[in-house]
């Protein structure tokens, strides 16, 4: 029985205009083929939408809808049967519907030449079956080499935020601002270029062969159960030479005589106390933050971790100040400044639009800690402070910058990042 030209419309991807795979379906009740809407948003480089009716996605992370995926199946099986018993595909010899696939040789053989000398000894499926084996290791394979695209592209966010890291610590020692004579951090531009090139030619053939896979999804059943093996093969010495993960963490290093700089301006301060873990949301908002097609999505349910704030009774509106904060006896905890406009409001330090806090904030998540920064919400791959961190605010230049005090190291500096005043010293602590 023929399946209506309509319904098979209605399984069809909205970008692609083919039969869905691995089928999504946004918040506004469009679907999709996964590849084709994660590959439009990335193109796209705005907050993740709809392709067809521009609606902003409030959730990336989709799952696959089932329901499409089977009845997508049920689809093909039917188009497959249809095609198999046209007189034109009938066994030349046996006049017999061809429905046993053949792996060995690639073919669809009827029953009884399935059984003959030539192929006895081969292994032999149903023909529907086995298209839609091969449907689910295509998707499976896209999904594979998708990911490992991503991994590339993390992987240059974290070249780009060490080469930051490196272009911050490389200050001129004039008007409040200090500079390390390391040749070390002079000579990392070629190897941090040189590597950035790699990962860059790496991601381009990666995206290559994701697209030739991608073509693939147009064939029909046939051809896909005959060219799918080969293009399988050719695949794996691509994934075998896709770069590893860059080390999470980046080395401490010394800048000679910065801590003597710094206590030139010194203060101190008292500070006023509250519980706040009812009020501002930071460990577990973080704990749940993931990477999503080249951006950062917070989860919408993140928890309220116990927490214990507390803000300078003093602020800032001029001049240079630094002072120092304990932050070895918290697994969790969040230093720096903030402006009494955070303080009443009270959010938690994942929305884009928040100016108000620029914090270092240290979170343990199982065995592993993990430096962020705020304002814009961004991972930092630099070995936490074990014991005390630096707080410098130059209120003359809008900067912020934070020390690991032991190892005489910048950890993080928000260049002209603070525009208003007046802002106070902050510490958040999680588990004591």
């Amino acid at each position: 029985m023929e399946i209506p030209e309509a319904f098979q419309k209605e399984l069809t991807c909205l970008v692609c205009l083919n039969f869905l795979l691995a089928p999504v379906t946004t918040g506004c009740g469009h679907s999709f083929c996964r590849f084709c809407l994660c590959l439009f948003w990335e193109q796209a480089e705005v907050p993740a939408s709809c392709p067809l009716c521009r609606r902003r996605s409030e959730q990336t992370n989709l799952k696959t809808n089932f329901l499409l995926k089977n009845l997508v199946s049920t689809v093909r099986k039917a188009n497959l049967r249809q095609f198999l018993k046209c007189e034109e595909h009938l066994s030349g010899t046996h006049k017999q519907t061809k429905k046993i696939f053949c792996e060995a040789d690639k073919s669809l053989l009827c029953l009884v030449c399935s059984q003959g000398q030539e192929h006895r000894t081969h292994r032999h499926c149903p023909a529907e079956e086995a298209a839609e084996e091969s449907w689910e290791k295509l998707a499976n394979q896209m999904r594979s080499f998708w990911g490992k695209i991503q991994d590339v592209e993390r992987n240059l966010k974290k070249l780009a935020i060490r080469r930051a890291w490196h272009t911050s610590a490389e200050m001129e020692a004039q008007d409040g601002t200090w500079t390390t004579p390391q040749p070390g951090l002079r000579t990392s531009g070629g190897t941090s270029q040189k590597r950035h090139k790699e990962l860059s030619g790496k991601k381009t053939d990666l995206k290559v062969v994701h697209k030739e896979f991608k073509k693939m999804s147009y064939k029909p059943n046939v051809e896909l159960l005959q060219e799918l093996g080969d293009k399988l093969k050719c695949s794996e010495s691509a994934q075998l030479h896709v770069s590893q993960p860059l080390l999470p963490e980046l080395p401490a290093r010394p800048i000679p005589g910065l801590m003597d700089w710094l206590n030139h301006f010194r203060v101190t301060f008292s500070l006023n106390n509250e519980v706040s873990s009812q009020h501002i949301r930071l460990f577990d908002d973080l704990r749940n933050l993931k990477y999503k097609h080249n951006s950062l999505h917070a989860s919408l349910d993140g928890g309220t971790s116990k927490c214990f704030a507390s803000w300078g009774a003093q602020s800032f509106t001029s001049g240079k100040q630094y002072w120092e904060m304990l932050v070895d006896s918290s697994w969790d905890w969040a230093v720096g400044i903030c402006k009494d406009s955070w303080i009443r409001k009270g959010k938690g330090i994942l929305d884009e639009s928040n100016r108000d806090n620029f914090l270092l904030v240290c979170v343990k998540q199982d065995d592993h800690y993990q430096l962020w920064t705020t304002a814009p919400t961004t991972p930092l791959y630099i070995k936490r402070p074990l014991d005390r961190v630096g707080v410098f605010l130059d209120c003359d230049s809008g900067s912020a910058s934070f020390v690991d005090i032991a190892m005489h190291s910048l950890l993080w500096r928000y260049d002209d990042g603070v525009r208003t005043f007046p802002v106070r010293p902050f510490i958040c602590t999680g588990h004591k």
